[in-house]
């Protein structure tokens, strides 16, 4: 028979079960190859905090603060490691209100909570029934810095005009910033000490949230604001407000051109840690185990990049020496809110 008579070839028999073998063996190993970011879960023992339910993170104040920001900034760097977390809001009195519904959660080694130096003077400030010791600190994060600003429309130019206004009548001057006995209320007590005006007297308006105390800034009713520098640059990019200094050693990296208050001859300095805390009642496995998951959240590229993003400065510490700073800084800013006048 000639090539053209010979009948067409039939197609090789398919080998359906070599097929189905294969796609099996391409879902089992898409599987491992997405849960393989939660290895160092399992084996760091964190199954003790999952086990509890889906991690969930506290941002003691109003969305969009610096409390807020770090929560949420926290989820996102958390992914990769644990899945899914969620962060809700629980605003007011500095933390305080917050804090006191973090004591419902004793025993619960899924619950975080971010707080800092400005729950602490709040603690102190608004006599809050409930402390830091009341809860199972768990490690510092970051520091960020404060900015003074004003609106565009003021006369107040500078640092030096803002001086020259407190030495003048130090009562005229009102300061908008966060909660009563924050680390905004402890800048503007200090900025008028350093320039020889009574720190008791200065005029101080507390806010929940830096939105609100933005629009005290916008409005008028208030001379100048202060503000952690993640929550106000957008502001001062768009030209909202004009920034006299910020409250630093050195410039910060994202706002380059303010100066800082010693380059203005003001020596002060005054920065806001924050970090997360787990509730009481946790076994020491429990603790450890959030510990190593912040530790290896802190350690991640993601973090990092969102430190450098919103001009927050990496100052981690967990263990011994976190409590040992805490228990420094409530001592600290007892002492400074005695001196300038918000507690006796």
């Amino acid at each position: 028979m000639s090539s053209e008579q010979q009948p067409p070839r039939r197609p090789p028999r398919r080998n359906w079960s070599a097929v189905i073998l294969i796609a099996l063996l391409a879902l089992v190993l898409g599987g491992l190859i997405y849960t393989r970011p939660h290895e160092s879960v399992r084996a760091a023992g964190l199954e003790q905090i999952t086990d509890a339910g889906q991690l969930r993170l506290m941002a003691p104040a109003d969305p969009g603060g610096g409390w807020d920001q770090t929560a949420r900034a926290m989820q996102s760097a958390l992914v990769p490691i644990i899945g899914r977390s969620e962060v809700y809001n629980v605003g007011g009195a500095g933390g305080t209100i917050g804090l006191a519904q973090f004591q419902q959660m004793s025993g619960r080694p899924n619950e975080l909570m971010v707080m800092g130096a400005i729950m602490v003077g709040a603690i102190e400030t608004n006599e809050s029934r409930y402390g830091l010791d009341d809860v199972t600190p768990i490690a510092r994060l970051l520091t960020e810095y404060q900015v003074i600003v004003v609106p565009e429309s003021s006369p107040i130019t500078s640092v030096e005009d803002l001086r020259d206004a407190l030495r003048a009548d130090v009562g005229a001057v009102s300061f908008a910033g966060g909660s009563a006995g924050g680390v905004e209320q402890v800048l503007a007590g200090e900025l008028a000490q350093a320039v020889g005006a009574n720190p008791a007297q200065v005029s101080y308006v507390a806010h929940s949230g830096g939105g609100e105390s933005l629009s005290t800034v916008l409005s008028g009713r208030a001379s100048a604001g202060l503000s952690g520098v993640s929550e106000i640059k957008p502001y001062i990019d768009s030209g909202d407000v004009r920034a006299l200094a910020v409250s630093a050693p050195e410039r910060v990296a994202n706002l380059p051109d303010v100066p800082t208050l010693r380059e203005r001859g003001i020596d002060v300095e005054v920065q806001n840690w924050r970090g997360v805390a787990a509730p009481s009642g946790l076994t020491p496995e429990q603790r450890d185990a959030a510990t190593r998951l912040i530790r290896e959240m802190s350690e991640t590229a993601e973090w990092r990049t969102l430190l450098d993003e919103r001009g927050w400065r990496p100052a981690y510490l967990d263990g011994p020496a976190f409590v040992e700073f805490v228990r420094g800084d409530v001592d600290q800013t007892r002492d400074t809110l005695r001196q300038i006048g918000l507690i006796s």
